[in-house]
């Protein structure tokens, strides 16, 4: 078994359209840091949804529901941190606004 320190997701802006930003292809990854940051003036929300392999991103697989951001917040997302994705899971996300939030996900990938 041989794990892999990595960043899943670099640092990007999340769309304001349901976007998979990160597939689990051929490894089982680990979510150890899931960072969003509001850049705007006002508040933007956010969602994340861990998704099954062949699945599609719904209620069923929503862990954060239109989080709320204030104005210049960093948020870091414990409910995430330790979730495991198996071979073909991927992580999707909607903001509510286009370029307000700044996302970056770190985990281990393991083979």
């Amino acid at each position: 078994m041989t794990v892999t320190v990595k960043v899943l997701v670099p640092a990007k802006f999340a769309e304001a359209t349901q976007v998979t930003q990160y597939t689990a292809t051929g490894v089982t990854a680990i979510i150890d840091k899931f960072t969003a940051t509001n850049i705007s003036a006002s508040a933007a929300t956010i969602s994340v949804n861990l998704v099954t392999l062949a699945g599609s991103a719904g209620n069923t697989n929503l862990i954060t529901k239109t989080k709320t951001l204030q104005a210049s917040e960093v948020y870091t997302f414990p409910e995430l941190v330790g979730q495991v994705l198996a071979v073909g899971d991927f992580i999707s996300t909607i903001a509510g606004t286009a370029s307000a939030i700044n996302i970056r996900v770190s985990g281990r990938e393991v083979t």
